[in-house]
């Protein structure tokens, strides 16, 4: 699920039991565990919250789910107001302001498309914050459950292309890097969007809405999984985990020891802006992703276990206690990399101004004029292997 399993502890609540499921199209709810309409607030928070395991019907947990509800609708407000703004600014440098787009720079492009598109779906979550009901259809409860997916594939994979693509111009500048035209690049992305597309299918599939009524007759739409077995819940999460992390991330970590292995054995005397970003939005991605997948895990290793196991329920509960807080991680992280992109290029703000960004993803000539881009090899080789390193040194500050 994406970020927006911040509604999912609410789906937890139907699969853990606190609700009697007739699995048809839109599947009815009666609320046993909860004694009034006021229990419709800890559902409405619980993904903000984390799920209760024994609901308070006392009006003072009823004002705490109130202002549980004001504080969600307002981390997605923030979010919005500054994660759209952000990387349209950024899709606007490059595409208006930087001459000379390089690898990394496309790459970045594609990387704030993907994050300013998910921070303008938010605007869904907002809203059903605040009505505390899914006003959208069972249509756009799938499609929006697609985007988040494809965002997060699309994140990943993206940023493990960065990694790649540093790899090839560290340990290969004159062979396999001279390979890598516009158009393959490209190509490159194009086919990476097309795997990004086929991986979310599975939203599609396990998503549908379902209407809960409570005893007192009100009737609430959820937007939540549809899992009608348990190797339906392992395959989703485990799916999700392996592909759009495990993969992608040992191939960043491989790609980043073998760099910083090429880099021990020579001596740089300038500073490597772009390799030291890139490096930033991994950690940053795996830092605020890594909390997301851990619970997916715990969800699969609990639905090995019968249904009737105490280490089910113990694992359960885990999972509905932390799935918001990872969640809500993995939200942030789409408007992070704004954040990232402005203090890189900090030091072009007071003679660039609103150009900064597209200074910093270009490599100016002013910077490149002023500090030597030469570097020496440890064992000395001679001039044909400084002048090849020299290009390989050129080639990462773009």
């Amino acid at each position: 699920m994406l970020w927006f399993e911040l509604t999912g502890a609410l789906s937890e609540l139907v699969s853990s039991g606190y609700f009697n499921a007739i699995h048809i199209t839109k599947r009815k709810y009666i609320l046993k565990r909860f004694r009034s309409s006021s229990s419709m607030n800890n559902i409405s928070v619980s993904f903000l919250t984390g799920p209760e395991t024994t609901p308070d019907p006392d009006e003072e947990n009823d004002v705490k789910n109130n202002y549980s509800t004001a504080i969600g609708a307002l981390i997605f407000s923030l979010v919005f107001l500054l994660g759209v703004p952000g990387n349209l600014f950024i899709v606007w440098s490059i595409l208006a302001r930087c001459r000379q787009r390089s690898v990394t720079t496309l790459l970045i492009l594609n990387l704030a498309c993907a994050d300013g598109f998910l921070m303008a779906l938010s605007i869904f979550f907002i809203i059903l914050l605040v009505l505390r009901t899914w006003i959208f259809g069972n249509a756009m409860c799938k499609i929006v459950f697609y985007l988040c997916h494809s965002n997060m594939y699309a994140s990943v994979f993206l940023i493990t292309l960065m990694s790649v693509n540093r790899l090839l111009a560290v340990i290969f500048p004159h062979t396999l890097y001279r390979l890598i035209t516009r158009k393959v690049v490209r190509r490159v992305i194009l086919g990476t969007w097309v795997l990004v597309i086929v991986m979310s299918i599975p939203s599609l599939v396990f998503r549908d809405v379902k209407e809960v009524t409570d005893e007192m007759n009100q009737t609430t739409y959820l937007c939540a999984p549809n899992h009608t077995l348990r190797r339906h819940v392992r395959f989703e999460y485990a799916f999700q985990t392996v592909a759009g992390f495990i993969i992608p991330y040992a191939i960043i970590i491989t790609s980043y020891v073998l760099i910083l292995k090429r880099l021990r054995e020579t001596r740089f005397q300038r500073n490597l802006r772009s390799e030291k970003l890139i490096l930033a939005i991994v950690i940053t991605f795996g830092l605020f992703w890594l909390p997301y997948h851990v619970v997916n895990m715990i969800q699969v290793a609990a639905a090995w276990y019968p249904k009737d196991s105490e280490t089910r329920k113990r694992l359960r509960d885990i999972a509905d206690f932390t799935r918001a807080v990872a969640a809500a991680l993995s939200f942030i992280s789409s408007c992070a990399n704004p954040v990232l992109y402005t203090f890189a290029g900090k030091s072009y703000i007071k003679n660039n101004g609103f150009a900064f960004m597209a200074k910093l993803f270009e490599g100016t000539s002013s910077e490149t004029g002023t500090k030597t881009t030469r570097f020496t090899a440890k064992d000395d080789l001679g001039k044909n292997n400084v002048d090849s390193e020299n290009h390989t040194l050129a080639t990462l500050q773009n």
